[in-house]
């Protein structure tokens, strides 16, 4: 990544080596990055929240009404399918999972 980059994380902590990225922050090979899951979790004391360059959310951070709402017809939809037969690929995030599926 540039310099001028900053990294997101908003999908899982185990995605991002967190000592290496307190390294490249300390060392500006990156502007700043914007976490909202760690590592550990819940994360504790954590060198990057002492960081000026480091945003740092609960992983709820994006949740608002609309969001919710829209989760629930997703997860309502979902289950509509499966009762249907239908396997609802797009909302299964390990579809590993459809071979032990039983309704």
């Amino acid at each position: 990544m540039k310099p001028t980059a900053f990294l997101i994380n908003t999908a899982r902590g185990g995605l991002v080596c967190e000592a290496d990225l307190l390294e490249a922050l300390r060392a500006k090979r990156l502007a700043g990055a914007g976490l909202g899951v760690f590592e550990l979790e819940p994360p504790g004391a954590n060198p990057l929240f002492a960081l000026d360059t480091v945003l740092a959310t609960a992983h709820i951070a994006g949740v608002d009404l609309q969001s919710l709402d829209d989760m629930a017809v997703s997860a309502a939809q979902a289950i509509a399918s499966l009762s249907r037969g239908e396997w609802p690929a797009e909302k299964v995030v390990n579809p590993e999972v459809r071979a032990k599926f039983r309704w």
